[in-house]
């Protein structure tokens, strides 16, 4: 047999294959009598970690909100004259004014140009300078070091050692990150291994921040839920931590423990003491501890004060400070700042395995670098205006004012819902949320399910449709079976916050009495 026959004879014979058993896409007939070939990627063909994800701060109430305020532009009468999106942390999107500092000297460094321009404050000039003469080719649109910008780095490591009270912080030890969503998820890549039983296993808290959960569903490791105790201000428990830990490690491999201070969406913050027992409970359970500290700035209630996990760890002495490995998160885009676009952040790593850090190294160098802009801004927050520099005193009062205009916002939000008949919410001692708990009619709980959704859905749903703010159910961050909340940002301005909050008042009144 030739070649050319050995070759007709393998192709007949691979034709004579069906298309599944080949790997193939089927072909199918189409409406015309015409074979089409079917899409090789496909909901059935896909990975099937991406279906388990889901991320209730842009879910379907957000995707329906979005409809209604194409609908008023194209001039459909509604109920209402705007949606009023309480949904997310975006500062800005809400009003928030940027720091004039910040966004000069963004300015200057994405067009030098302006260094000469003399209404721009030297300072402002200076420190442009001093970042673009950091970057390749003095420009912004070059790539950095995978682990950042050194001079970035180095500034946030005087930083973190000024927060802490003279606690040593290596600049080697600072990855800065696209916002600190990236960070996480990249420490979560690292922890993931394992099959069945060996599977590794992530404590979070309940509720919890939807980042986490979908990154678990999306690795494919096991979610670990603890709850925050609703009665107690959202406080963690160490005997609630151990129930959950003891009953995870009948079917997986606990290595991680999450924390969120200030909290999202609960708005608590930790007291010191309770993050000393948590260290302790991490050391003793030989967990790395996870601590999400995006919020720092943002703490307004009468005696709650931020403690960093590091500050702690490192107080507690050589026997924790020597051995539990830390991994500590912050960014732009929340406290005073709300740059949540710039998406710029860091981790600041403790106690890491050598080998493993040299890994984590190259995984980040898979994705170049963060974006330039957001390593210059993070550089900002952690080496503001000093005092004598021309922009100081004016950096001051803006940051003074929108950290106390919160402060305002997040009283004013507490005291309402109070006052609102099945609705009770804890003090918003800090972040950017209330996280209301709803009572909810049993009729209505019924019609929620027969529609086959969550009742607070229902509840969400049809304020959106009725007033047009636009809230996140507390499903979509998990509760206490039985117990239904919603999360609403106190973001907007202070007459709009208000007005939403009068809106939630009367609607929850119409619809208790509606389902009642």
């Amino acid at each position: 047999m030739n070649y050319g026959t050995t070759l007709l004879w393998k192709r007949r014979a691979l034709s004579s294959l069906s298309a599944t058993r080949r790997g193939l896409p089927k072909e199918k007939m189409s409406e015309n009598g015409v074979l089409s070939r079917a899409k090789v990627l496909t909901i059935d063909t896909m990975n099937p970690t991406v279906k388990k994800v889901e991320y209730a701060v842009r879910g379907p109430i957000v995707l329906r909100a979005v409809e209604l305020e194409r609908e008023l532009s194209e001039g459909m009468k509604k109920p209402f004259s705007e949606v009023i999106k309480a949904n997310i942390g975006d500062a800005h999107a809400m009003g928030q004014q940027p720091i004039t500092f910040f966004r000069q000297v963004l300015a200057l460094c994405s067009y030098p140009e302006l260094l000469n321009d003399s209404t721009f404050p030297e300072d402002a000039k200076s420190r442009a300078r001093r970042i673009l003469q950091s970057c390749g080719g003095n420009s912004m649109g070059s790539y950095t070091a995978s682990q950042g910008i050194d001079s970035v780095r180095q500034d946030v490591a005087r930083y973190i050692e000024r927060r802490d009270g003279g606690v040593p912080c290596d600049p080697d030890d600072i990855y800065l990150t696209t916002g600190a969503s990236d960070g996480i998820v990249t420490m979560l890549k690292l922890l993931v291994c394992g099959e069945g039983a060996t599977r590794t296993g992530v404590m979070i808290s309940i509720p919890q921040y939807p980042l986490y959960s979908a990154a678990l569903a999306e690795l494919g490791a096991v979610q670990i839920n603890y709850y925050l105790n609703e009665e107690k201000c959202w406080s963690m428990d160490i005997s609630e931590l151990q129930r959950a830990l003891d009953e995870a490690r009948r079917h997986c491999n606990p290595r991680a423990l999450c924390v969120i201070n200030p909290g999202n969406p609960t708005g608590q913050v930790q007291s010191r003491q309770c993050i000393e027992d948590v260290i302790r409970f991490a050391a003793n359970e030989r967990l790395l501890l996870m601590a999400d500290e995006v919020y720092q700035d943002n703490v307004y209630a009468e005696g709650c004060q931020f403690h960093s996990f590091k500050k702690v760890l490192f107080e507690m002495g050589p026997e924790y400070s020597d051995t539990v490995e830390l991994v500590s998160f912050h960014s732009t885009s929340k406290c005073y700042m709300g740059e949540c676009g710039f998406r710029g952040g860091y981790m600041e790593i403790i106690n890491m395995d050598d080998e493993v850090k040299a890994q984590l190294t190259k995984l980040v160098s898979v994705r170049l670098c963060p974006p330039v802009p957001g390593q210059a801004l993070m550089d900002l927050v952690v080496n503001p205006p000093q005092p004598g520099e021309p922009s100081h005193d004016n950096f001051i009062k803006e940051r003074t004012a929108t950290l106390s205009a919160l402060a305002e916002k997040a009283k004013l939000t507490e005291q309402v819902l109070n006052t609102i008949q099945g609705i009770s919410c804890n003090p918003v001692q800090g972040a950017m949320y209330s996280f209301p708990r709803i009572t909810i009619p049993e009729k209505a709980i019924q019609e929620a399910m027969d529609k086959g959704q969550e009742p607070d859905m229902f509840y969400c749903m049809k304020m959106l449709e009725e007033t047009g703010i636009c809230l996140v159910p507390g499903s979509g961050f998990g509760q206490t079976d039985g117990t239904y909340h919603f999360r609403m940002t106190i973001l907007p301005p202070t007459d709009k916050l208000t007005i939403l909050l009068n809106k939630v008042k009367e609607f929850h009144q119409k619809f208790t009495q509606q389902y009642s």
